[in-house]
């Protein structure tokens, strides 16, 4: 008795406790898809709200919920004789046994949330509801996401609570922030382990299909790259998000953890090598005093002449339409005037496609923006040497430009990089570095990322897994250049278009045939000939190489690349003029660095959308980033 009154005060408090609130998404009051799927049955009960976009939905009217009742079958009384022969009964076996399998499937389709789907609606449910009779009622299955995970969560809205139609409710994409209550699902089939039932519709963002660029149908990829604003509502661009994402943060964790400082380097250089998007606000600018007033000496008109004749003429249209003059006059007069203009405007083009081509030595830069020539920056290490000069450990994450015309699965003329630099360190130290943090980063993906992997490896290349954990445990190869190009010159079941002599620049097919075909894995190449790597990489003794590397991957090819620069004042300005540099007054500045302190310093660069490649096998890099540009393209 005792034991019993115990347990009923127990009972009894526990109904009066309230239930631990479900955590809301932080600056938000809603929580997030990916709490409630992690927290699975456990939160059965839980009352929330949540928001995401309509993945997929089914209706099912309410009409048909309920199973008809049984027929009925007629049974015979037993008989009182037992050697009396049964009475035939009036319904036979087969009948019998149909009835009652329509009734156990009528039954399951109920207890699967099934129940009968309606995918076209009736007219007035089509139209918005507005004829006297009241639409009919639906409870609707979504499924929706709200980018915090790869998973869906199943929300049961009752048509009733919506102010829209229901095929507004159910389209693909729009947006549903509902309140409910956290279930179980009732079908024993379902793959979901809860779902929300909804009592309240706080907002509904309707599409209209018919405009709505997405589908059900998975889109290719290389569609999806003319619906950028749109395609980071796919399971796949929001997966790659996510492990975009973590590589970001795992790359600031793995420098703070290790003692380096950020550092932010700026986007507007005035120093740099090879093909640089120029900053300017001269364009179309001219001290020509003539050209400012429009004349055209040559042809003897100017456009103020031509906009009085085109106003005069205009006058004398509406003149003419106003008075008895035939049709014919007026069609004259815009016919020859039109002429006129077509030849005005082929004159005035050669004149506008000449504009473009402006050579930058007859552009006067002190009168520029910032009164010199400046550019998009290459490579952010040139001024994190100034900070690795007093700091000793710094890093830095922002865009780099290449104004290279290529257009092809490897290229962006803009990429995001994290680079480092490091003072009292040399070329060892610089390759160890750039082997332990590619290691953390695949490390990273598989712990923090594990879901987003999987899903992705489904859909593009079911090796990634694999690779990742290989890559984090196995030692990474390294030897030199000179080695390199020995083993492709060996190379006898493979051709290359470009010969593998010495002093070349590896190319794509190199690199493929050294990490795909001879190691299966990651290597690092070190000790490049002088001509294919940067001025300010270190000259090695040899005086022929200097001391750079590249980290290479399979299928990719170049992830990280880095260097020991040259701390010698005397071979740098060397290194400068041997390179041509026109205007040597830009690297004082970096000279000086050499003049004053001068130390060993190590830096590396990692290309982020190339390890996001390797990361998730994307075949290519336009499909890395949210809004890629391109030698031709710079959609949205």
């Amino acid at each position: 008795m005792e034991s019993h009154v115990k347990t009923h005060q127990k009972e009894h408090h526990h109904e009066d406790t309230p239930p631990d609130p479900v955590a809301l998404s932080k600056y938000s009051k809603r929580v997030e898809l990916k709490t409630l799927l992690e927290g699975g049955a456990s939160l059965v009960g839980k009352r929330v709200v949540v928001g995401g976009w309509v993945k997929s939905s089914r209706a099912v009217k309410k009409d048909s919920l309920s199973p008809p009742p049984p027929p009925e079958v007629f049974v015979p009384p037993p008989s009182s004789g037992g050697s009396q022969a049964s009475p035939t009964p009036s319904v036979s076996c087969t009948e019998i046994i149909n009835s009652k399998m329509n009734i156990f499937r009528k039954l399951f389709d109920v207890l699967s949330g099934g129940g009968k789907t309606y995918h076209i609606f009736d007219k007035h449910d089509l139209a918005g509801g507005h004829k006297a009779t009241s639409p009919p009622e639906y409870i609707i299955h979504s499924q929706i996401s709200d980018g915090s995970s790869v998973s869906t969560l199943q929300v049961i809205v009752d048509s009733v609570l919506s102010n829209v139609p229901a095929t507004q409710l159910m389209a693909l994409g729009t947006c549903i922030v509902a309140e409910g209550v956290l279930r179980q699902p009732l079908a024993a089939s379902s793959k979901h382990v809860i779902e929300l039932e909804a009592v309240k519709l706080l907002h509904v963002g309707t599409v209209d299909p018919d405009k709505y660029p997405l589908s059900k149908k998975q889109l290719p990829l290389h569609t999806l790259r003319d619906l950028s604003h749109f395609r980071p509502r796919t399971t796949m661009v929001g997966s790659v998000t996510r492990v975009h994402s973590a590589l970001t943060l795992a790359s600031h964790t793995f420098f703070q953890h290790n003692g380096f400082q950020y550092v932010q380097v700026p986007v507007i250089t005035t120093a740099g090598v090879g093909e640089m998007f120029r900053v300017t606000t001269l364009l179309g600018e001219t001290d020509d005093k003539d050209e400012k007033k429009h004349v055209d000496e040559k042809d003897g008109f100017s456009v103020d002449t031509v906009k009085a004749a085109v106003k005069e003429k205009t006058r004398l249209i509406d003149h003419l339409k106003r008075s008895d003059s035939n049709r014919e006059a007026v069609v004259a007069v815009a016919a020859h005037d039109l002429k006129k203009t077509s030849d005005l405007e082929m004159r005035q083009k050669p004149k506008a496609a000449a504009a473009t081509l402006i050579k930058p030595e007859k552009i006067d830069f002190s009168k520029d923006f910032f009164g010199c020539e400046t550019y998009l920056t290459v490579s952010g290490r040139f001024h994190l040497e100034s900070y690795a000069s007093a700091l000793g450990k710094v890093y830095t994450f922002g865009p780099r430009f290449t104004a290279d015309k290529i257009d092809d699965t490897r290229h962006l003329a803009e990429t995001w990089n994290v680079e480092t630099e490091i003072a009292f360190s040399e070329l060892d130290d610089a390759m160890e570095c750039a082997d332990e943090f590619f290691k953390f980063l695949c490390k990273y993906l598989l712990e923090n990322r594990h879901e987003d992997v999987k899903f992705i490896s489904k859909r593009v290349d079911k090796t990634i897994t694999t690779r990742l954990e290989a890559t984090a445990s196995n030692s990474i190869l390294r030897f030199s250049y000179t080695e390199a190009i020995s083993l492709l010159q060996k190379a006898t079941t493979r051709t290359f278009e470009t010969k593998p002599d010495w002093g070349i620049a590896l190319t794509e097919e190199h690199l493929s045939y050294l990490t795909d075909e001879i190691y299966k894995g990651c290597v690092i190449i070190h000790s490049y000939p002088k001509e294919v790597k940067p001025f300010y990489t270190r000259l090695n003794d040899d005086k022929q190489t200097v001391a750079a590397f590249d980290l290479v991957v399979p299928k990719v090819g170049v992830v990280i690349t880095g260097s020991q620069n040259e701390e010698r004042f005397e071979i740098m300005d060397a290194r400068i003029s041997e390179y041509g540099l026109e205007t040597k007054e830009k690297y004082e500045w970096y000279l000086d660095l050499r003049r004053h302190g001068t130390v060993k310093n190590s830096g590396i660069s990692l290309r982020m959308e190339h390890m996001l490649l390797f990361a998730t096998g994307l075949p290519d890099i336009k499909d890395t980033v949210p809004f890629p540009r391109s030698w031709g393209k710079a959609n949205n």
